[in-house]
């Protein structure tokens, strides 16, 4: 055992490549044989600590997982589970880990189980407990998963940074969200930071998308932990943080914009790929970088031109599409994308050539506020989520006739109130009453009730779509108002009608109304 574990701690601090070589030595050398079969032979006899680990060294060094021997220590470690110490065990369940799952492997794993169940209120490390969890992995009934989150919370004040990061490690293999656990992992990790290398930081925050786990202190620091030693990354790892950044929905404004900067200086490291990329990121977190904007949009639309003889019809539609939602226009790439066959985008990509041609006609510099009737229908119905809204505005108005609901536009473009008001925004104006007054002397509001996931995570800053829909809004004649949904479904109906009532009458009722690319607060 003590051979071969020694050769396992020499073996796994080797690059991938100098193992492979190694491995195929070690297979070959007769020595090895010999020593396997010994402990074929001597198994059943051989100490609980003995046994675990030469199964954890022949499994790391990659003995194939059907060879007899491999089989050998998987039943014996069976028949011999209620003998293991919580060392054992936590080895035991690393090992497991990375085997694929057979008659014997299964066994032992139902056995492993049963043992940590009853062993759970006796263990007190959190790095054997972290173990244990990988092992239950995901399949773990919940109590099992209740358990082990309540023995590490009651170690959590002996938590150390690198359990912090296994913890959270752990917590995706069980896919088991603890958020007393995920707390105290990321205050660990935020006062560690500076500790962490540049892969841990991108796995903690692809467990955070895993989890379902939103903590803006813990992106806070993270990006500017990056922002603050960006000299020292590479451009690429830096496109990593920031694409893990956006499948979070996070704005890391401040690292966003000292990247914009090295793009703009230095286009060249952009491929393809890297493109594609940014090109998400900016546009779904709806940010550009202030007193360059012109010079950033050049930029990348001068490196999107490089790739048009070789870009695939879907990766050009793409492309078009993310420039026009941050407002945009590519015209070389337009002009490309427009002599493709458009048979070729069917599905989920006619929302985006929609949108392509919708930005072409509204964000061109030539649009002009049109001065008739854009309603394309109006329906009675209103969904369940906005019927409190609907019976606010009555109280509020008094008559439902003060106002629209459910309004589809051009464009593909839906409002969930229309409100219309005097020039003075004194006064609601009846349906009816609209078509007596000139369009210049009235006012158009339009009223969105959104989710939270439309906006970046802990700001009000409004994500690609929403924006983008603003903007288009805004060109249509509206003064968009956001609602949150979720909160104004909170709200006693008293306080639903006064907070209508301050979005309508208030000063700052179109605070909104403007909001565009540039608003990066």
């Amino acid at each position: 055992t003590n051979c071969l574990t020694t050769v396992w701690r020499l073996f796994k601090n080797l690059s991938e490549d100098q193992q492979r070589y190694e491995k195929q030595l070690i297979f070959e050398h007769p020595a090895f044989v010999k020593l396997c079969q010994q402990l074929l032979r001597d198994s059943r006899r051989m100490t609980r600590g003995d046994l675990v680990f030469s199964l954890h060294a022949m499994v790391n060094l990659g003995v194939p997982q059907n060879t007899l021997l491999v089989q050998t220590l998987v039943r014996v470690c069976q028949e011999k589970l209620n003998q293991l110490d919580n060392r054992c065990i936590s080895v035991l369940a690393t090992t497991l880990a990375g085997l694929d799952k057979d008659k014997n492997v299964s066994a032992l794993q139902a056995g492993l189980q049963l043992l940590v169940e009853q062993r759970i209120p006796s263990i007190r490390d959190i790095f054997v407990l972290q173990n244990l969890m990988k092992c239950m992995g995901k399949d773990a009934p919940v109590f099992l998963k209740k358990k082990l989150e309540m023995a590490v919370l009651k170690e959590i004040d002996h938590l150390t940074f690198p359990n912090a990061l296994r913890v959270f490690s752990a917590l995706v293999v069980m896919n088991y969200c603890s958020i007393p656990i995920l707390n105290a992992c990321s205050k660990k990790i935020q006062e560690n930071v500076h500790d962490a290398p540049f892969r841990q930081l991108i796995l903690i925050l692809e467990a955070c998308y895993s989890l379902q786990y939103r903590n803006v202190k813990l992106f806070s620091a993270l990006a500017d932990y990056v922002h603050s030693t960006a000299c020292l990354w590479d451009k690429r790892q830096i496109i990593l943080f920031l694409s893990a950044f956006e499948t979070l929905g996070f704005q890391p404004s401040e690292l966003m914009g000292i990247f914009a900067e090295k793009v703009t200086e230095d286009p060249e490291f952009l491929n393809l790929k890297n493109l594609l990329i940014v090109l998400r990121v900016y546009s779904r977190l709806n940010y550009v970088p202030r007193g360059q904007k012109h010079l950033f949009f050049e930029t990348l639309h001068s490196c999107l031109n490089k790739y048009l003889p070789q870009i695939s019809n879907m990766e050009l539609l793409r492309a078009v599409y993310l420039l026009c939602v941050l407002g945009y226009l590519p015209h070389r790439a337009l002009d490309e994308l427009l002599q493709k066959d458009n048979d070729l985008y069917k599905e989920q990509k006619e929302m985006m050539l929609r949108c392509v041609k919708a930005c072409m006609e509204l964000d061109s510099p030539s649009f002009t506020k049109p001065a008739f009737e854009l309603t394309e229908s109006v329906s009675s119905l209103v969904s369940l989520n906005l019927r409190k809204a609907r019976e606010a505005l009555i109280e509020l108005l008094g008559d439902e006739n003060m106002f629209r609901q459910n309004v589809q536009l051009p464009y593909k473009y839906h409002i969930d109130f229309e409100i219309r008001m005097d020039s003075d925004r004194k006064k609601v104006l009846p349906k009816a009453a609209t078509d007596d007054h000139a369009d210049s002397n009235v006012q158009r509001l339009a009223f969105l009730f959104v989710p939270l996931s439309a906006f970046c995570v802990g700001t009000m800053h409004p994500q690609g779509k929403l924006a983008m829909k603003i903007r288009h809004l805004n060109k249509l004649g509206y003064h968009v108002i956001l609602v949150l949904n979720k909160k104004f479904q909170e709200m006693t109906n008293e306080d639903a009608v006064e907070f209508l009532k301050g979005k309508i009458y208030s000063e700052n009722a179109f605070r909104f109304s403007e909001v565009t690319v540039q608003d990066n607060n």
